[in-house]
């Protein structure tokens, strides 16, 4: 249960605050999360780290000398958004490139891509690297559907070493792909987690039961048995591990060498730990493995999560010395690092925002317009954020109510702040994305912040918003969400709700105004996204637990049918 906090939609940032006022001889924070306080020779190639807050030390714990240069932090369990990234990067980034490297989640997929689009097109070499350790989230002939968990300590660390001894990004590059294919993760939890302000955990383990593959974020595990000895975890978690010790083995030669991580998860205590590792390496020894610098307590958590997870990296010459090369952060430290001089340049202006066009008097009236709705849009989601995360809990790790809470209040704020400065449609629009994109995080706050954007695509700062433009812009919308998440119709996401709108709406027109063909469309898009119900999830986090979303249906979904149906009543008065 998380105890302390004042706002709770305030406590990643208050979080963020506090520890790099705790930590300031190493870390810098800026806007989207912490850079290293130390200055970074010039031409080495940057690592930058990120995910949701509620895993600490990962991802800011880990920024120093010896590992990462950065750190985008996102909210709870969410993704850092794109423009989070580009700060960071911006701001780690000493001329030899940057490599990206994060957990596997669709949410992070989608930001650090679009982050890595911006950042190529200013000139900086980037390269992305994605984390697949955990063998209960997908098939080990198919790692790239797996999910990084913690795993994410040896393959960052390893990294931020290739980094730091000087190799070049291709090189480096190379050596985190090669220690992401030799490692190997495996979880269990006791009992689920809260978000700060809830009342109730993300899922719950029945006394004397224990979740076997959990997620991180609270994704439900893939089995449930009677907890039992502490040997017999140990056992557990070793048999899972080794049962692809020949496929990660053969990646660094067949090597009998090991990196061990025993992670906790935030409520199971050091002493606890220990008695599993004591069984852990007895049981790698009798295999034949030689262990090499392990690590026991917690590096990547899940808030107060009661739980474990064992990692097994297995290592090559190379990847040994880098995993016992010195590094010195926050809280993660091995060796003997030199001091470095502090950086003396000014990381103040790494992050930008759209820019605000001052707009045409019919333009500036349709902002106003925009304004309104986003308020009703933030209505409508806040009226139903427990019952979406309810939704999103039977399959997923049940935030996609704070999630578009977040997203939907920032945007709201967003737009008010560009009307107030007289921007028009189009820039209202932009401005109102990259805010959703920015507090919501994760995959819908990826996908509605590029709706967003892509719809004032379509509009015009000068130019009256005529029906025309608004039907183009809500195609805009809905071309965004499918190209960027990759979803088709039949995956159970918003998709199946949002392509079933726009085609009513396309369809009913021009036969009728503006108002009734949208009342129409989301008619159709409440009826799709009920019908989602009887589709087994393919894809994003629930894809793992599919056949559970059977009878349930796609919180993103119904989201997007809550939002166009409320948005029905206040567009018809103002159509014609």
């Amino acid at each position: 249960m998380t105890l302390l906090h004042n706002d709770p939609r305030s406590f990643a940032d208050e979080a963020l605050s506090g520890f790099a006022a705790a930590h300031h001889d190493l870390v810098r924070a800026i806007d989207g999360g912490v850079v290293r306080a130390s200055a970074t020779p010039p031409g080495q190639v940057a690592v930058v780290l990120g995910g949701g807050t509620g895993h600490y030390p990962a991802f800011a714990g880990w920024v120093g000398p010896g590992f990462a240069h950065g750190a985008a932090c996102g909210n709870i369990f969410a993704s850092p958004s794109a423009s989070q990234i580009c700060s960071v990067a911006r701001a780690s980034q000493a001329g030899g490139g940057v490599i990206f490297a994060f957990g596997n989640y669709a949410g992070d997929v989608l930001h650090f891509g679009q982050a890595a689009e911006q950042l190529r097109a200013e000139g900086i070499d980037v390269r992305v690297l994605r984390v697949t350790d955990d063998i209960a989230s997908g098939p080990a002939d198919d790692p790239a559907l797996r999910r990084g968990i913690a795993g994410d300590l040896p393959v960052m660390k390893i990294l931020g070493a290739a980094a730091e001894a000087g190799l070049g990004i291709d090189e480096a590059e190379r050596i985190g792909r090669k220690a992401n294919d030799a490692t190997r993760s495996l979880g269990m939890a006791f009992s689920g987690c809260t978000l700060p302000g809830a009342d109730h955990p993300l899922f719950t383990v029945a006394p004397g039961r224990m979740g076997v593959g959990l997620g991180i974020h609270g994704e439900p595990g893939i089995d449930e048995r009677d907890l039992p000895s502490a040997d017999t975890v140990a056992d557990l978690l070793v048999d899972g591990v080794l049962a692809e010790s020949k496929r990660a083995s053969a990646a660094v030669g067949n090597a009998d060498r090991v990196a061990v991580l025993l992670n906790g998860l935030g409520a199971t205590k050091y002493e606890e730990l220990y008695v599993v590792f004591r069984r852990v390496a007895e049981r790698l020894a009798r295999e034949g493995f030689h262990v090499i610098a392990p690590e026991v307590g917690e590096q990547v958590t899940s808030l107060g999560m009661a739980g474990l997870s064992l990692t097994v990296t297995f290592l090559d010459d190379e990847l040994r010395q880098l995993w016992t090369a010195p590094a010195l952060t926050p809280a993660f430290r091995r060796g003997l690092v030199q001091p470095r001089p502090p950086r003396t340049d000014d990381i103040s202006g790494t992050h930008q925002l759209p820019p605000v066009v001052r707009g045409g008097d019919a333009s500036r009236a349709a902002a106003a317009c925009i304004a309104a709705a986003l308020r009703i849009v933030r209505d409508t989601v806040t009226t139903h954020e427990t019952r979406l995360g309810d939704i999103d809990a039977v399959a997923g790790d049940g935030d996609h109510g704070i999630g578009m809470r977040r997203g939907s209040e920032a945007a709201a704020d967003a737009a008010a702040e560009a009307v107030a400065l007289g921007a028009g449609a189009r820039s209202t629009l932009s401005r109102a994305g990259a805010a959703w994109s920015e507090r919501a995080g994760g995959t819908s706050g990826a996908l509605w912040g590029a709706a967003l954007t892509a719809f004032g695509s379509a509009l015009d700062d000068t130019e009256p918003a005529d029906r025309g433009r608004l039907v183009a812009g809500v195609r805009a919308a809905v071309d965004a969400v499918l190209r960027l998440g990759g979803a088709r119709l039949g995956d159970k996401t918003l998709v199946d709700a949002a392509v079933p709108f726009v085609d009513r709406l396309e369809a009913a027109l021009p036969g009728t105004d503006f108002g009734s063909a949208w009342v129409e469309a989301a008619e159709a898009a409440t009826e799709a996204a009920e019908a989602t119900a009887t589709i087994a999830a393919r894809r994003g986090r629930a894809r793992t637990h599919g056949e559970r979303s059977l009878g349930t249906p796609d919180a993103g979904a119904v989201s997007f049918a809550l939002i166009v149906t409320a948005l029905g009543d206040f567009i018809r008065p103002h159509s014609s």
